[in-house]
């Protein structure tokens, strides 16, 4: 079964709702006890002011909740994230492409759209052991692999160094929880990369609009001094970084010591 190269509308939220659904859940049912509660006698047993806090934290829940719909739709349904016009690539990918996720790809088969005379190779590297996030766990049964995906563990990738001018890491990086393993994980996609070669890292970062957006979800990403450190750990250099959305980071990184 292949995955449409076309998205479906609204297909991002409803992503987003189906794999997180024990959160929207569990506020639905909060939501619902306080609602009865404040119209029951039972309301009474408040001071005025406890009535009306209450309230006021119901509604403010219930706005956060939807507005992080309506960022998420922003981002994935309405943004131009998944047509990778955004790209800022000197060299457009004609041979290996790697393309890394942690087992929810959406991007390989638009990448392979994007740039046909790629060699597109999806690499997995989830491991239920250290990413136990229960969104990935569902999408991994909602979306087919990509042909051929292979699984790698992030302490070593098990494949030739300088083998590849181009790598994608899409909304997947953050799934590792650990500075360690991320900055073990990143020094061995540099040596995958050629000297010349360029990676491409999207990341949600754990800033003030992403908090506005998904309030404390904001704690599952990283911060931009995070991604740096990282980086710089893993010894990769910065070549360039932009925004697609306010929501959305993009950083591009050379083996360090490349020709910008």
């Amino acid at each position: 079964m292949e995955k449409p190269l076309k998205r479906r509308a609204f297909e991002g939220t409803w992503n987003v709702v189906r794999f997180n659904w024990h959160f929207y859940v569990l506020f639905s049912l909060l939501s619902t006890f306080i609602w009865f509660f404040l119209c029951s006698p039972w309301a009474a047993l408040l001071p005025a002011k406890g009535q009306v806090l209450l309230g006021c934290a119901w509604g403010l829940g219930f706005l956060s909740m939807l507005l992080s719909l309506a960022v998420s739709w922003y981002v994935y349904d309405y943004s131009p994230l998944y047509t990778f016009n955004w790209l800022k690539i000197k060299t457009l990918p004609n041979g290996l492409l790697l393309n890394i996720h942690a087992g929810f790809d959406e991007t390989s088969f638009l990448l392979q759209k994007q740039f046909p005379l790629a060699q597109v190779q999806a690499l997995d590297f989830y491991d239920p052991q250290l990413h136990t996030e229960l969104s990935i766990k569902r999408a991994r049964k909602v979306y087919p692999p990509y042909p051929n995906t292979l699984s790698i563990k992030t302490q070593s990738i098990d494949w030739p160094s300088q083998s590849t001018a181009h790598i994608f890491l899409i909304l997947s990086a953050h799934e590792m929880r650990k500075s360690d393993e991320r900055v073990v994980f990143f020094t061995e996609l540099s040596r995958l990369l050629t000297e010349e070669g360029e990676m491409v890292v999207v990341e949600h970062l754990r800033d003030v609009p992403n908090f506005l957006a998904y309030n404390l979800g904001f704690f599952h990403f990283h911060s931009s001094k995070t991604w740096l450190e990282t980086f710089k750990n893993a010894r990769l250099q910065l070549s360039n970084s932009y925004r697609i959305t306010p929501f959305l980071q993009v950083y591009h990184l050379k083996k360090h010591g490349a020709t910008p």
